[in-house]
């Protein structure tokens, strides 16, 4: 009979705010003007302006109407009225938002992230912490102004994201670290109710002050002018402008991959849409010249002036690209004006892909995209997580990447895994050991390009897929997450001994697939991935990563 081990318990994190004490908070003051409150008094507006001449006529009369309505109020000594009106609508709706505001609420506690919201028909959200997989920080250009950013919780499942929207700027980076540290197992320490008061630190201070003392007087400070206040606002929206997107307590200070803006603005015009829109440009240009109907005109231009728009719009979100390693997951940021960044914890990443596109091949140019379990989870996040972790990068950068979504995975033979199942096969290198098991020469049949780089590959806790030869695929998916293998064969595939394997996963921007592969090495595959998910499932801890693991059961615990 075993004996029960004693567990270790989680170790104790300081939170960084008060917000995850279980208790009911507001967000920011300005949210209901940030979440489309400005646009609701614009479009107010432009009613009125399009309207004024009706109303008008509506409380003067069509008669005695027939200059300017402003000048006709005042003529008419109607300006206090006017001026009533306005004055009750601005009331509406300040109080719309004040109430808007006081509804919406937010709790963190140890096992949840619960979001309640709405005046007239009441929405409640709940983020379990355990599902968790990944929290995304964005700060658009115009809560920006305000020092105001969103933060999403992003969990697996159907319509389960939960966003608090708006949130101070620097408080907001705040509860993102303490929301990952619950979710990695650590335990809050709070503060004793006899611990003296901290002094609150002053706009603009990073570092708190010390506790006061029985002999320490905290020193008096008058009221803050408006010219300082002013200043010191100006002053932190210019600075957190200007300052890295990485958090410099939680992540290095530097990424490890840095794109220059060439290659970014080079891989956004080598792209399939720059090919799309060459061949929209040659068909227009055609038209024109054999005189054909203008409706060709109509339908082509529009979307050749907005092509400028996508450029513009895919070169500047990607600017400021970074991506580093923290303790709680991998931290990617990007963005220019409107900025981004989504912490991914461990364990979340269920496939990967490394793809090179044609048009590259030239620069040696590839792009790593992944799967999470939070993409399939519909059309409840309004801050799209972003599947790409790197836009453009250079073979050295591919595998400082690999590394860091997939630790442990950088030994020399993984390394030469990678490499063979980025550039190699049997046709281009023979002769030299290839670590892939490929398709038979009899796949030529069905694969007359790629046969001889399709092939796979199982080492430690992760399975390799190479394909493509035009556009060149490695798939690595971590065996722990793989939720299942399918061997398919129809009549063409029996007739020559072959078969299709696919890796199931979470759905996404990844297929794990292999189209072609000998029957009996199919049979192999299925072996090998099902014991090793299996396995690696079953030795898995990065659910909870930061919480200690039990201690083992000594020699002769068991009888």
């Amino acid at each position: 009979m075993s004996e029960p081990v004693a567990s270790v318990p989680a170790p104790l994190a300081v939170p960084r705010t008060d917000l995850t004490d279980g208790e009911w908070h507001r967000l920011h003051p300005a949210t209901p003007l940030l979440r489309g409150g400005i646009f609701m008094v614009a479009i107010i507006g432009f009613i009125f302006a399009n309207l004024r001449e009706r109303l008008i006529d509506l409380f003067i009369g069509q008669e005695n109407h027939g200059g300017d309505p402003i000048d006709e109020i005042y003529q008419r000594g109607a300006t206090g009225w006017a001026l009533l009106i306005i004055a009750g609508v601005l009331i509406v709706i300040l109080v719309v938002f004040y109430l808007s505001w006081r509804t919406h609420t937010f709790r963190v506690n140890g096992e949840i992230v619960e979001v309640r919201s709405g005046l007239i028909f009441r929405s409640n959200r709940k983020a379990r912490l355990d599902r968790v997989q990944g929290v995304n920080l964005a700060r658009p250009l115009f809560p920006r102004l305000f020092g105001a950013a969103r933060l999403e919780i992003t969990v697996a499942g159907q319509d389960g994201n939960v966003q608090l929207a708006y949130l101070g700027s620097k408080l907001a980076d705040d509860l993102r670290r303490d929301i990952l540290h619950l979710a990695s197992g650590l335990r809050q320490a709070r503060q004793p109710a006899d611990t003296p008061d901290v002094l609150a630190p002053t706009p603009g201070d990073d570092a708190a002050p010390a506790p006061l003392g029985d002999s320490a007087a905290p020193t008096i400070i008058g009221p803050p002018t408006a010219h300082s206040a002013l200043g010191d606002f100006a002053t932190a929206r210019y600075n957190e402008f200007r300052a890295p997107d990485l958090d410099p307590e939680a992540a290095p200070p530097e990424s490890v991959v840095r794109i220059p803006p060439g290659r970014l603005i080079g891989s956004v015009v080598l792209s399939g849409f720059t090919v799309f829109l060459l061949l929209a440009a040659i068909g227009l240009i055609v038209s024109v010249i054999a005189g054909s109907s203008g409706w060709v005109l109509v339908a082509v231009l529009p979307g050749l002036i907005g092509s400028v728009g996508y450029y513009f719009s895919r070169v500047t979100k990607t600017l400021r690209f970074s991506i580093a390693g923290t303790s709680d997951g991998v931290r990617i940021g990007f963005g220019l004006l409107s900025t981004s960044s989504q912490t991914l914890p461990p364990g979340r990443i269920h496939a990967i892909e490394v793809s090179q596109p044609i048009l590259w091949r030239r620069f040696g140019w590839w792009q790593i995209s992944i799967n999470t379990a939070s993409q399939a989870s519909g059309r409840s996040s309004t801050t799209p997580t972003s599947s790409i972790i790197l836009p453009v990068g250079s073979l050295a950068d591919v595998a400082k990447v690999l590394e860091l979504v997939l630790p442990g995975f950088e030994t020399d033979t993984h390394r030469a895994l990678v490499e063979n199942g980025m550039l190699g096969g049997r046709r281009r290198d023979a002769g030299v050991a290839d670590f892939y098991s490929n398709a038979p020469a009899r796949a030529v049949w069905l694969r007359p390009f790629s046969w001889w780089r399709t092939g796979w590959a199982v080492s430690g806790n992760v399975a390799l897929i190479r394909r493509g030869v035009l556009a060149r695929d490695l798939i690595l998916v971590p065996l722990a997450r793989m939720q299942g293998v399918r061997i398919s064969q129809g009549p063409v595939r029996r007739r020559l001994r072959l078969a299709s394997a696919d890796l199931l996963t979470v759905a996404g921007p990844v297929t794990a697939s292999l189209r072609v592969i000998d029957v009996d090495e199919a049979v192999v595959l299925l072996k090998w991935m099902s014991t090793g998910a299996v396995r690696s499932a079953l030795a898995d801890t990065s659910h909870q990563w930061s919480r200690t693991e039990a201690t083992p059961p000594t020699k002769g615990a068991t009888e």
